[in-house]
């Protein structure tokens, strides 16, 4: 069956911010699905509120629609656009949930839109807990013995009937496992199951029987309409169930199974899908195997393209979103040709003829106090992928790709004592990210693979890979030389000349001498979907210390661009974004080679450069890469400025090594980051810098601060995402951050930067391009919140609106001098502070930046492709010519032009601590969240509106406001409460903040704070009004001091129970405003596409 003529356009929902549990697998996936449909001739209109990716660029869709995924949002796009149909299953569990919402509301039936890839039915026999157990039943398979609860009593008669704890609470329709977990006893029952409830769109939760220990495994499968069934992939957990898939490490293919168990997995989910309904599209299954008696249970299948399906897709090279896009239009399996082989079918089974691992990243360090232990509720932030010719060269290279200390393997001083031995083993039972590790040392101080197993439930095969690693090792620094066998057996174990140096105590550098005299080089070959069966097409390449390798020579130049790594809090997908415009950009003139090592995004896609290599972003690896493409044709250089730092900490040793870096330079790298040659360039360039020092150890910090005066800002030197830096108010919070457990780390990689804090500036972000000659001012970014708040964590409108033209002109000027002093070529990020009159450089970097992407969307300017051209020696005069670059910048605001708000998504419900409390909501210079949304309007109010409904923040339009704000902000308080309460809200107060109010004849009602706990007749505090659910908006600033336990209860209390809780006065302010907006009613949508060209007409 050919394509379907009656379906013309089509409406795609995106999967909204980056959450944990919702990554940029779905930005691959939904990219994936615009790109094909389009190329079908099929009008794409997206809905997605993520500015960050590469899936809402305007060139991916007709329609791109960068607006809140509600029902009423949706609503309003499908009045206007009137497509014929909805494709629901690339967009996580949003855009599922969505569709759901738009089916129930009657929409879809009112506009007469289809519902293509998954019916509603097949949505609700995936996700209905108890329609997937039947179905799962009637095609002869087990489920968990469960029982379905809605209200605590239900859940507690439920453990009795199942037999008792352990039990698993698994709440419906949520993602990442949100509000799920494992209840050992009573006090756990009540808590998990209070978050599953309110977590669960339709407010219940399934308990069921423990299966903790069993093996996990999952399969992605796909089928079409004429029920050609495909099996891409099985993919096994290290593991054993109780621990997350995301959390957990999996390999691909599965490597534990018999196959016979195998071929029982594939019955069962042929079967389900057939059973379920998926008829056009991808969906995955997760199967637990009892280890003993080989027991299959089903635990739960997803009717859409999961989180796994990215894996799949880069592990196998069938890239599973494409497909399930095609065949939701009409097309069947063996009418779509194999991309790779380019002389298969898709309904050719992948076959691997090596091993994939996968590991995942966690930023556990950025919330102090949570609880680090991993249950069935996700916390991962990320993950790298590594391919090798056997388990231990990908586990080896997959825990290198982590881009984390103390994540990879190491035999460094003596081995355990038999008493850490023991210690090691106990401590691997619980789940943590250093279990791997854990069991490493614990096999390096003579512990058995039996103990192991009855410890951490991992198969004894894994175990034993373990074991054969660690003889390997000891073979490496027992040798009596350095001898080219040795070296070839550890290389093809996937260990990294570093691992061998530390063995050798040897340097880096004299490893690689020795390899390199003995000819010791991976060769890379290609994943091809055929195990060899076929000629690939597409040079998709891993290395591997094979015979031959499988790099085809080229006569073109090629550029080679590093990309960002493994997502994490700090370097996400928006450093991907500009790795892929660099791809884009670049191909024209020239061949494009990516370097990335994560599986979930567009840049290690097949089809986005010419060619691919999925391999570590170390130095080792890169250099190797380098020389495998010298050897196939003339490389031009390096672009190591887009990926954030991952790549650029490699620039300097690159540049030693004698490969060409593109663009600006490591020594003008260098220049920023180190802060006496900084202060030097901002010196001759004539901009002030608040007071600043540096402190090389911990007995230096207080001297230092002392002597330039409290509150100070305290950061570590080259690190992403505010890594490590705190502001402090007086000298007892200086001795709390001296003794964090990390603070040796800290000083690591250069001196602690100590400067004076302005605690009452504006904070503005400046994104430009310079070519050595010329500055375009691509973005002047104004934050909400006033500085303190990481750039990554505040609101920022864009353009600015408190700033008057001759301001901006200050900021161009400085832009520029710093720019030029630096020696920039491409893009550059300052941040400066305004106080007072005067303009302060707090910091440069010069490279793509974070804000990039949401800059690029509302100004319609693609920094990062023409930041990528003038690193290769274009100019931005001959950028406008070609209409790339615009003829008016960022120094001049048109008057009717967008306002565009950008606001941040943080994940403080995924981390609690020990009792299950959240973890302090403050914002502070250390960034946290993990993704953002974006808001676009005429207005500013709107827009602001716009953004909080998008980082799921819903404004109340009344009800009651609680208002707690520190002693500094007690004056500006009155305007905007004086609002709310003129708006119809009841204002409650504490009793210092509620006098001030009843002063300016605002009623406001005395409520009692957390730390004076109930009174005598039982009056409850703010933190029991708030569980209550009787407060709508929390309005808490808090105390300078650092004494804030009361605040912290209040915060975590409307964390915990999703009501919107502001923390500045500024946000407070913009709040009203937005409030007001909503209150008006339904809002407007217009495409991006739209505002570009009224920004065009303009412009003329």
């Amino acid at each position: 069956m050919p394509l379907r003529p009656d379906i013309r356009s089509v409406v795609v929902i995106g999967s909204g911010p980056i959450v944990i549990g919702q990554a940029c697998e779905f930005d691959y996936s939904g990219t994936q699905a615009c790109r094909v449909l389009r190329a079908e001739g099929i009008r794409v209109i997206l809905v997605n509120s993520n500015p960050a990716t590469i899936m809402t660029d305007p060139d991916m869709a007709d329609a791109t629609y960068v607006e809140p995924i509600t029902t009423e949002v949706l609503a309003a796009v499908i009045a206007k656009e009137r497509p014929d149909a909805l494709l629901p299953t690339l967009g996580g569990q949003t855009a599922l949930n969505a569709a759901m919402g738009l089916v129930e509301a009657g929409v879809l039936e009112r506009y007469d839109v289809e519902l293509i890839g998954a019916s509603a039915g097949a949505i609700n026999a995936g996700e209905d807990r108890d329609e997937f157990k039947s179905v799962v039943e009637r095609c002869g398979a087990e489920v968990a013995r469960s029982i379905i609860a809605r209200t605590m009593v239900e859940c507690h008669e439920a453990v009795e009937s199942l037999g008792g704890y352990p039990v698993v609470v698994r709440p419906s329709f949520t993602m990442g496992g949100l509000g799920s977990g494992i209840a050992f006893d009573e006090e756990d029952l009540t808590r998990i199951c209070g978050q599953g409830l309110a977590a669960s769109r339709t407010t219940e939760v399934l308990l069921e029987e423990s299966i903790l220990g069993w093996k996990e495994y999952e399969l992605e499968l796909m089928r079409d309409k004429a029920d050609n069934v495909v099996v891409v992939c099985s993919i096994e957990n290290v593991d054993p169930v109780g621990v997350h898939t995301g959390d957990s490490v999996t390999v691909a293919p599965a490597l534990t199974l018999t196959d016979r168990e195998m071929q029982r997995l594939r019955d069962i989910g042929i079967a389900v899908i057939r059973e379920v309904g998926v008829d056009t599209g991808g969906c995955n299954i997760q199967f637990a195997v009892h280890p003993g008696t080989g027991r299959v249970i089903v635990i739960e299948m997803n009717p859409r393209v999961s989180r796994s399906s990215a894996l799949a897709s880069k592990a196998t090279g069938f890239p599973i979103a494409k497909i399930a896009a095609r065949l939701a239009t009409g097309y069947t399996l063996d009418e779509i040709p194999n991309d790779i082989t380019g002389s298969t079918p898709a309904s050719f089974e992948p076959a691997l003829d090596y091993v994939v691992v996968k590991v995942p990243r966690f930023t556990f360090e950025k919330f102090p106090g949570a609880d680090p232990s991993l249950t069935t509720s996700m916390k991962a932030v990320g993950e790298a992928m590594a391919i090798g010719r056997c388990f231990t060269e990908a586990l080896n290279k997959a825990l290198r790709s982590i881009d984390k200390p103390g994540a990879q393997f190491h035999w460094d001083g003596p081995d355990p004592s038999p008493e850490q031995t023991r210690a090691l083993v106990e401590r691997a039972g619980t789940a943590t990210e250093e279990r791997l590790v854990q069991v490493q040392q614990a096999i390096r101080g003579g512990a058995g693979i039996d103990e192991l197993h009855a410890s951490t439930g991992i198969d004894p095969w894994f175990l034993d890979q373990m074991v054969l690693l660690d003889e390997v090792a000891r073979e490496t620094i027992g040798a009596p030389a350095l001898t080219g066998d040795v070296l070839a057996r550890a290389k093809r174990h996937g260990f990294s000349d570093r691992q061998i140096a530390s063995m050798r105590r040897l340097s880096e550098d004299t490893v690689r001498e020795v390899r390199g005299a003995f000819g010791i080089r991976p060769v890379y070959k290609t994943v091809d979907t055929c195990a060899a069966e076929f000629a690939a097409r597409t040079p998709y390449h891993y290395s591997s210390y094979d015979l031959e390798t499988e790099v085809a020579p080229r006569s073109r130049e090629a550029v080679i661009i590093l990309g960002a790594g493994p997502n994490r809090i700090g370097q996400g997908i928006e450093f991907d974004y500009s790795c892929v415009h660099a791809a884009m950009a670049l191909r024209g003139d020239y061949e494009t080679v990516m370097v990335n090592c994560n599986p979930e995004t567009v840049s290690t896609d097949y089809d986005v450069s010419d060619r691919l290599y999925f391999e570590p972003l170390t130095l080792e690896d890169v250099l190797e890469v380098y020389r495998a493409e010298c050897q196939a044709g003339p490389v031009k250089g390096m672009v190591v400025q887009l990926g954030g730092q991952t790549p650029l900490s490699l620039a300097a040793d690159l540049e030693r090594a004698g490969v060409p870096v593109l663009g600006t330079t490591p020594h003008a790298i260098d220049l920023a980051e180190d802060r006496g040659e900084f202060g030097k360039v901002l010196e001759a360039a004539g901009c002030p810098a608040p007071a600043h020092d540096v402190a090389h150890s911990p007995a230096q910090v207080l001297p230092v601060a002392r002597s330039i005066g409290f509150p100070v800002l305290v950061r570590p030197s080259f690190v992403l995402g505010g890594r490590g830096m705190a502001i402090i108010n007086d000298e007892e919070a200086l001795g709390v951050y001296l003794d964090r457990p990390d603070i040796d780390v800290l000083f690591s990689r250069g001196p602690l930067l100590i400067d004076r804090f302005l605690d009452a500036a504006i904070e503005i972000d400046v994104d430009a391009l310079y070519d050595g000659e010329e500055l375009f001012m691509g973005a002047i970014m104004e934050h909400i919140e006033e500085a303190g708040v990481h750039s990554g964590d505040s609101s920022c409108v864009l353009p600015p609106m408190t700033l008057s033209a001759r301001e901006l002109g200050r900021i161009t000027a400085s832009t520029e001098a710093i720019a030029r002093g630096v020696g920039v070529r491409g893009l550059i990020n300052i941040q400066f502070a305004m106080l007072s009159d005067t303009l302060y450089v707090i910091e440069a970097n010069p490279r793509a930046s974070r804000t990039v992407p949401f800059a690029s969307k509302a100004t319609g300017v693609q920094l990062a492709k023409a930041a990528a051209l003038i690193q290769v020696g274009r100019t931005i005069a001959s950028l406008r010519a070609q209409g790339l670059l615009p003829g008016r910048d960022a120094r001049t605001i048109p008057d009717g032009g967008s306002i565009a708000v950008k606001a941040a998504v943080l994940p403080f419900k995924r981390f609690r601590t020990a009792a299950g409390e959240v973890v302090d909501t403050v914002l502070g210079p250390e960034m946290r969240s993990t993704g953002e949304v974006m808001g676009i309007d005429r207005d500013f109010p709107t827009a602001f509106a716009k953004s909080q409904l998008g980082a799921f923040t819903e404004l109340p339009t009344r009800g009651t406001v609680f208002i707690s704000i520190a002693d500094t902000d007690k004056r500006a308080i009155v305007l905007p409460a004086a609002r709310m309460a003129e708006l119809g809200f009841t204002v409650l107060a504490t009793s210092g903040t509620a006098s001030v109010l009843r002063r300016n004849g605002i009623a406001a009602q005395v409520v009692r704070k957390s730390s004076e706990g109930r009174g005598a007749e039982g009056e409850p505090t703010v933190v029991d009004l708030i569980n209550e659910g009787r407060i709508d908006l929390v309005v808490n600033t808090p105390q300078r001091s650092a004494n804030r336990h009361d605040g912290y209860r209040i915060r975590a209390a409307a964390a915990a129970h999703d009501r919107p809780a502001v923390t500045t006065l500024q946000a407070f302010n913009a709040v009203v405003q937005a409030i007001e907006v909503r209150a008006r009613g339904a809002y407007s949508v217009r495409s991006l596409q739209e505002w570009d060209s009224h920004r065009s007409k303009e412009a003329r």
